[in-house]
C-alpha cells in the first residue's frame, strides 16, 4: 500500500482535493476540482473515493485542509472529515486559512516595493462588512501575522489586496504545505484544527 499525502479545500463552492505519494514528487499530484455547492454534503466523500478509493485511506499518513473563512457548511464539512480521518488513522493534520494560502498569489498585485511586507487580504461580506487577515512572505514561507478577522467599522489595512479564489492553485499550495510539514516531520494534532467564520452568530466552532 502506498503512502499519501492529502489535501481537502471547500472554503466555496467549489470542491478542491489535492494528492501525492508521501516520497514522489509535486509534479506527480493529483488534483479534483468539482463545483458541488449544496451538493457537496452528498458528494464530499464519494469525491475523495473517486480520488483515492477507500481501501487505500490506511495509506494516508498526513492531512492538511483549508480553514476558511468560507461557506458555513462547506468549511465545515471538510473539516470535520479531516479531523475524522486523522484521528482514525492516527496521521498528523495541518489547518491553513484559505487567506493564507491564496497570499504568494496575490501579493504579486502589489507594487514590487511592497512585495516582501505585511499586506492584508481583504474580503467585502454582503450587509456583513469586511473581513481581512494580514500575511508576510519570505522567500516562500508565509507567516499569517492575523488570522481572517471581521473588521470594525473604519478599519481599512494598507497595504491590501482584494481575495481571490483560485481552488486548483490553492489546494496545490495546501499540499505543498503539507509535504513541507511531513518533510520537516513536524506534529499535527487534530483537535485545534477548527474552521473560521468570522461572523458566525455564535462564534468559534
Amino acid at each position: 500500500m502506498s503512502d499519501w499525502l492529502l489535501a481537502l479545500h471547500s472554503s466555496t463552492e467549489t470542491l478542491g482535493i489535492a494528492l501525492v505519494g508521501a516520497e514522489a514528487p509535486m509534479q506527480e499530484a493529483r488534483v479534483m476540482c468539482r463545483t458541488l455547492g449544496r451538493a457537496l454534503t452528498n458528494e464530499l466523500v464519494v469525491s475523495l473515493q473517486q480520488l483515492l478509493p477507500a481501501d487505500e485511506w490506511a495509506g494516508i499518513r498526513r492531512l492538511a485542509v483549508a480553514t476558511g473563512p468560507g461557506g458555513f457548511t462547506g468549511t465545515r464539512l471538510t473539516v470535520v472529515l479531516a479531523r475524522t480521518l486523522a484521528q482514525q488513522l492516527d496521521a498528523p493534520l495541518h489547518g491553513v486559512s484559505s487567506f493564507a494560502l491564496m497570499a504568494p498569489r496575490l501579493r504579486k498585485q502589489l507594487p514590487e516595493p511592497q512585495q516582501n511586507q505585511p499586506f492584508s487580504i481583504v474580503q467585502t461580506l454582503p450587509r456583513r462588512g469586511q473581513v481581512a487577515g494580514r500575511y508576510r512572505i519570505a522567500n516562500t514561507e508565509v507567516e499569517e501575522l492575523e488570522p481572517p478577522r471581521l473588521l470594525s467599522e473604519g478599519d481599512q489595512p494598507v497595504p491590501a489586496v482584494p481575495m481571490a479564489v483560485d481552488v486548483a492553485a490553492d489546494v496545490l499550495q495546501l499540499l505543498r504545505c503539507c509535504r513541507d510539514c511531513h518533510a520537516r516531520d513536524l506534529p499535527g494534532p487534530w483537535d485545534p484544527v477548527l474552521p473560521i467564520y468570522p461572523t458566525s452568530p455564535v462564534g468559534p466552532v
